[in-house]
């Protein structure tokens, strides 16, 4: 690894310099690039590594910088260009000297031009907290400004976006509570003898939860101010492309300027527009600090939050119904969907398939309360009704962009929901840039935003060159069954590479410690999904079972190195797990064998 030194020195040389070649003087393509410059008329700066005492820790420097061992390596205004086929490439389409004019214009420009931050993030979620703590380790002045606006019921949270506060953290604590729920019935078959009138008490689980997630709001702050970055909470949208208006809680208006902007403002729930919806109904935004037991709960929506809720509620006691318009989990897997449903009905989770809600109505006010919704099938007939004490509405997300001016700052985005396009997070407005949910056709996690946010940093103030890699994303679903997953679906790999290029291997399994607690056999189930023609390799992995999360991610990393059927057939297994069962999958779907649970 090469010496920090080094790497700040290589940053000082691309940031002092227009064109900055760093070179060998022995080197013939080293020559050719410099020769092209003179021969333009274009000054340039040239640093021989074979000359100077630290050359090797430079190009180590610039190797782990930009994945480029050789030379030369070229920069121009503070961007990577590469090496010598590279230059010459730009300059026979003609896109080498408008990088080296645009780069004279923004210099004359950042000259004239003054500004309160470096870089301002709009939006104090995953993503743009971790956009303004590198850059701010970079050096720069940053302000993150973050302002979260009551849901139709009043709720609010602190500093660390969805994730955090009503996403990710509070979910998978509630989903652990119904687990436990279920573990105290497997406990009896392992010997442990208790009052069978074990009951859930909602408050003591919600405070607890809440307390943890307030600990965490209190270190981002902590963070940010250790890291120099300025936070405020006050709701910044653009008056023009270099400016926010921020307003804050008490109404004060401050006004911001920055050179560069990064907009990661995510997403909230969509509500369908139907009567009494958003008067009775809540949503994940609500629900993890509903200040009472929700009762008798009906999720309308099939997306992942709509399940997880449901199984959550279902686990811990609560009469819990889903009312589904079309499919379960679209995006994911179907076969894989199916499955989750159908063990999501035999383990005490009503459904409603193919309806969707008309109307809510207040039958009682209180604590819950009760209320009853009207439904009609997908087709048409008869309205139907239902009476519940909570409605949980969770049919999809739309970024929270219509209202931060996008438009005066002259950003494109999709006026449907919000998404904004942008390739490597670089929106169509060059000094403004975008991250996590807001982006179009992009996965709304929190891993990848964060490590969006990171390399977007980087590249900008580091002299980086990585991007965020958005394929082969492993994801779970913390539905009662966990679904972890990777790659493409069964149905996207078909309509890819064709029916008779895909090979499936799949197996059922039983995870030992279900078997003293007389679990049902042939509910957890894995397959792989691998590319004929390309050695087999996997291009889907997926697992239905316990802690399928932690299963999955070590998967992700083997599919990043090309993993292939004949690699997990070489590899050893730990015995006894649920993960080992890839190392040993010999049926295939198109064989006539059962994928049944082999013994141990």
């Amino acid at each position: 690894m090469a010496p920090i030194d080094s790497k700040r020195l290589i940053q000082q040389y691309i940031a002092d310099n227009k064109v900055m070649i760093f070179s060998k003087s022995t080197c013939p393509f080293c020559k050719r690039v410099k020769d092209l410059f003179s021969s333009l008329k274009v000054e340039y700066t040239a640093i021989e590594l074979d000359q100077i005492a630290n050359g090797k820790d430079l190009q180590d420097g610039l190797f782990e910088m930009t994945g480029q061992r050789t030379v030369p390596n070229v920069f121009i205004n503070s961007n990577h260009i590469g090496g010598c086929d590279d230059t010459m490439k730009k300059n026979r389409d003609g896109s080498l000297m408008a990088l080296v004019s645009q780069s004279k214009k923004q210099d004359d420009a950042s000259m004239t031009e003054s500004y309160d931050y470096d870089l301002i993030v709009i939006g104090g979620g995953s993503g743009g907290l971790a956009a303004s703590k590198k850059a701010a380790e970079h050096g720069q002045k940053v302000a993150v400004f973050d302002f979260v606006k009551p849901t139709p019921k009043g709720t609010t949270w602190g500093l660390g976006g969805t994730c955090v506060n009503v996403g990710c953290i509070p979910k998978k604590l509630m989903h652990q509570a119904a687990l436990l729920g279920h573990s105290l019935e497997d406990a009896k078959k392992y010997g442990w003898e208790f009052d069978d009138k074990a009951s859930h008490n909602w408050t003591t689980m919600r405070d607890a939860i809440q307390n943890h997630i307030g600990s965490l709001n209190w270190g981002y702050r902590v963070d940010l101010r250790d890291k120099n970055v300025t936070y405020h909470n006050a709701y910044a949208e653009f008056t023009d492309p270099h400016t926010v208006k921020a307003v804050n809680k008490k109404g004060k208006e401050t006004v911001m300027t920055a050179k560069r902007f990064i907009i990661a403002v995510g997403g909230r729930p969509r509500y369908p527009d139907i009567p009494g919806a958003k008067e009775y109904c809540i949503t994940s935004d609500d629900l993890f600090s509903l200040p009472y037991n929700p009762g008798k709960t009906l999720v309308i929506g099939a997306s992942y939050v709509a399940l997880e809720c449901a199984g959550f509620l279902a686990g811990i006691g609560y009469d819990t119904t889903v009312m589904v318009r079309s499919i379960l989990l679209r995006g994911f897997d179907q076969d894989m969907a199916n499955r989750i449903g159908d063990y999501m009905e035999t383990h005490g989770v009503k459904f409603i398939k193919e309806h969707i809600p008309t109307m809510v109505e207040q039958l009682e006010e209180g604590s819950p309360g009760k209320l009853r919704v009207s439904y009609k099938a997908t087709n048409g007939g008869e309205i139907k009704t239902i009476e519940c004490n909570t409605v949980i509405i969770a049919v999809g997300r739309d970024a929270c962009t219509q209202t931060i001016g996008l438009d005066k700052a002259g950003v494109e985005y999709n006026v449907k929901n919000g998404k904004i396009p942008a390739q490597f997070e670089e929106t169509n407005v060059s000094h403004i840039y975008a991250l996590g949910d807001v982006l179009e056709g992009k996965p709304e996690l929190t891993p990848v935003a964060i490590q969006a946010g990171t390399l977007l940093a980087n590249r900008l103030y580091g002299g980086h060159v990585a991007r965020c890699d958005y394929v082969n994303v492993p994801t779970t679903v913390f539905t009662p069954l966990e679904y972890g997953c990777c790659g493409l679906s069964e149905e996207d790999a078909i309509n890819k590479y064709g029916d008779q290029l895909v090979e499936v291997f799949h197996t059922y399994f039983k995870p030992l410690e279900h078997t003293v607690a007389q679990r049902e056999d042939n509910v957890c189930y894995g397959k792989i999904i691998c590319h004929r023609v390309d050695s087999n390799r996997v291009v889907g992995f997926h697992v239905l079972g316990p802690n399928a999360g932690e299963i999955t991610q070590g998967y992700g990393v083997a599919m990043k190195c090309g993993l292939s059927k004949g690699l997990l057939d070489l590899s050893i297994g730990i015995h006894p797990t649920c993960a080992e069962i890839f190392t040993t999958l010999s049926v295939t779907k198109g064989s006539d064998k059962a994928p049944l649970a082999a013994g141990c």
